[in-house]
């Protein structure tokens, strides 16, 4: 496969505080992977790990403090401003609450024509909705069912599709969803990766899915990386990470999903808490204070990335075992 995104060392630091008591955290540290071509890649956590701040700066939203970000190209965009033409016309991004991404007092259509006439997609009415209904049609709507309807009639999931098509208009070859599901009915949430996957597999759209949701991340990606307080601590095939992990964190989130089972009830709670700010100040593994298995030197030194067969895991409990 080849990559279509490349993030190498990514550092994101944020400074709160008087100029005179400054404190620096590190939001993102040292985090790399690829997304390929046709692949959709997890980047799963609890709240607060880095995942959407990672997502940002890929967007552009956010400034790099260190490292780099390399979006692939097939042909290059002829005008000047190549990145920023790459971040609004090669990637779209999919929000987690549909109803902030929509202006409630515009139909919904509106939004369509405007992408269509700002890049430039058509030269004609008729063009342009023709254009529209195709991509309302990808997503499993019309033109029809959308025209003269305003976001509050739509359900959580409608909206979320219509986000989804709007996307899709300017053919980006990379969709970026920050918990695109997380404020949908479960009972819609299926029809929301489903819909992720077919856009892999018929249009070739490569999907970062941002998510603390384990069981939707095992469903639909190809890969997945997990992360905690700022760093990536296990990435590989899904079905490796999630039903293997290896990293203790991997382990206790892995437990933290309930299962249809009434003798076995779900115990462990995975959150924000006080010791938060602790963790990602900590000098050597940021999981030690709560991990069962810590050693001495998880509490000084930070680990190494390793491999283990086909996944990297940062963990000192690997560090005899990794692959040349």
């Amino acid at each position: 496969m080849s990559a279509l995104l490349e993030i190498r060392n990514l550092k994101k630091e944020f400074a709160f505080g008087s100029i005179l008591s400054r404190l620096r955290i590190t939001a993102v540290d040292d985090v790399s992977f690829d997304i390929n071509t046709s692949e959709i890649f997890a980047l799963a956590g609890e709240s607060g790990c880095g995942k959407t701040t990672t997502a940002r700066m890929i967007l552009g939203f956010e400034e790099i403090t260190a490292g780099s970000i390399d979006h692939k190209r097939s042909v290059a965009p002829t005008d000047t401003r190549r990145d920023k033409v790459w971040l609004s016309h090669g990637v779209q991004a999919i929000f987690q609450n549909p109803f902030e991404t929509f202006n409630p007092l515009r139909p919904v259509e509106r939004y369509f024509f405007e992408t269509v006439r700002n890049y430039k997609l058509a030269d004609s009415d008729g063009k342009a909705r023709t254009m529209v209904d195709e991509t309302l049609r990808a997503v499993g709507l019309s033109f029809e069912e959308v025209s003269g309807r305003y976001p509050s009639e739509f359900s959580g999931g409608q909206l979320q599709r219509v986000s989804i098509a709007r996307s899709l208009l300017t053919s980006p070859r990379l969709l970026i969803a920050d918990e695109p599901v997380s404020m949908v009915d479960a009972s819609l949430r299926m029809s929301i990766v489903n819909l992720f996957k077919q856009l892999r597999d018929e249009m070739h759209v490569s999907v970062l899915y941002i998510t603390h949701d384990l069981a939707t991340a095992y469903y639909v990606s190809d890969r997945i990386g997990i992360m905690f307080r700022g760093n990536l601590i296990e990435l590989g095939v899904v079905e490796d990470v999630l039903m293997q992990p290896k990293h203790p964190y991997t382990q206790l989130l892995r437990e933290s999903i309930p299962e249809a089972d009434p003798n076995r009830r779900w115990t462990e709670r995975v959150s924000l808490s006080d010791i938060e700010h602790e963790e990602y100040m900590r000098k050597g593994c940021r999981f030690a204070g709560r991990c069962p298995k810590a050693m001495e030197i998880c509490r000084t030194d930070l680990p190494e990335d390793l491999r283990i067969g086909s996944v990297m895991v940062k963990c000192h409990l690997y560090a005899g075992e990794c692959n040349d």
